[in-house]
């Protein structure tokens, strides 16, 4: 997805490209938890990234309890948000989707902040439903997926909900060209959005230091959630009998990776990818919930920013691996922006205008190119 295509070029002109890979696009999620944005160009196979930004904005900080987005939290968010539209208007970007979730979803005042970010910042926000949301990250994901099982279930843990979506690997959706992609034809059998994610969470169970117990509380607290949906329970054969996969998509699930690895400094080409066990995912979840806060932050795939909250992504991820039993587990260091950016593409691609050939009169009078 991230490599750039080639194309012959004419003597002493260089490489020529086709006219979409000029082409710059922008895709930006405001999320409960960060702020991250995407500028690419489009690619035989995808899209070759030219600009990339991530920062942790806390914009959902203290939401679960007063059910409005704080001052200080938005003001973080306004500061990202100006660098966004900074780098997009260096970039050229010809089509820009922003969008935000759980935390301007839920929020009293969400609709107040999104008029207030397009007066100050220029860039209009779109407040996506859960269900386009979960849509977006599968179609991010989708080359992640083994088409040697019979069925996967894409768990993208956000900071104010969590999205689950399964699907059906042996269905000819799946096999859909990334300039034809359209995320709401994606063939996801069932989809569950909960109101659960690192942040909201960690502030419902604040982190007894000592007590075994806290970690587990929250394990029970997210299968609670999950064990109340029943459209799923088609697939309950397949996973039992080991012949489904997961795969994962958060920050939280891929700093567990990092762990994993051992790596000194996170290393995105050895994580986006990797295959976990479920024993190895409980293991680094164990080594975690026995770190006091300090101890985490100093190990270098977490650091301050994620200490608080990575538990709590691990938390989510053993509870969705108990209702939900399968020993293998796809890292995925991509997901929504890259599902808003193949989408953006692709629909550029089907609006813009067919060039006609030359045809008789009468040709055209019938109808016909």
């Amino acid at each position: 997805m991230g490599e750039a295509a080639r194309a012959p070029g004419g003597r002493g002109t260089g490489p020529r490209r086709a006219p979409d890979e000029q082409r710059t696009f922008a895709a930006l999620d405001l999320g409960t938890n960060n702020c991250r944005l995407l500028i690419a160009t489009p690619t035989a196979r995808g899209f070759r990234i030219v600009d990339a930004y991530s920062r942790i904005v806390r914009l959902g900080e203290g939401l679960s309890q007063t059910g409005r987005l704080s001052p200080d939290a938005m003001e973080r968010a306004m500061g990202a948000l100006r660098v966004c539209a900074d780098k997009i208007q260096r970039r050229g970007a010809v089509k820009v989707r922003a969008i935000a979730t759980q935390a301007c979803r839920s929020a009293e005042n969400g609709a107040e902040f999104v008029e207030q970010v397009a007066e100050r910042t220029g860039l209009k926000l779109s407040i996506i439903t859960p269900r386009e949301e979960a849509q977006l990250s599968v179609a991010g994901c989708l080359n992640l997926l083994d088409r040697t099982s019979e069925a996967a279930l894409v768990l993208d843990v956000g900071g104010g909900s969590t999205e689950l979506s399964w699907i059906d690997l042996a269905d000819r959706g799946l096999d859909v060209d990334p300039k034809r992609l359209a995320h709401w034809r994606l063939p996801i059998k069932a989809w569950l959005s909960i109101p659960m994610g690192v942040v909201t969470l960690a502030e419902r169970f604040p982190e007894r230091v000592g007590d075994g117990a806290w970690f587990r509380d929250m394990v029970e607290a997210v299968k609670h959630e999950l064990a109340a949906f029943p459209h799923a329970d088609d697939f309950r054969p397949i996973f039992e009998a080991g012949r489904a996969h997961l795969v994962g998509t958060s920050g939280a699930i891929t700093s567990l990776a990092g762990l994993h690895l051992g790596l000194r400094r996170y290393d995105r080409t050895k994580v986006d990818g990797l295959w976990m066990t479920r024993q190895e995912c409980e293991t680094v979840a164990n080594r975690l919930a026995s770190l006091g806060p300090v101890e985490r932050a100093a190990e270098p795939c977490i650091g301050p920013d994620r200490a608080d909250l990575v538990l709590a992504g691990a938390a989510i991820l053993q509870a969705v691996q108990e209702v939900w039993p399968c020993d293998r587990v796809r890292v995925a260091d991509r997901g929504l922006r890259e599902g808003l950016l193949l989408s953006l593409m692709s629909e550029q691609r089907r609006r813009r205008p067919r060039r006609r050939r030359p045809s008789r009169p009468a040709a055209r009078e019938a109808g016909h190119e």
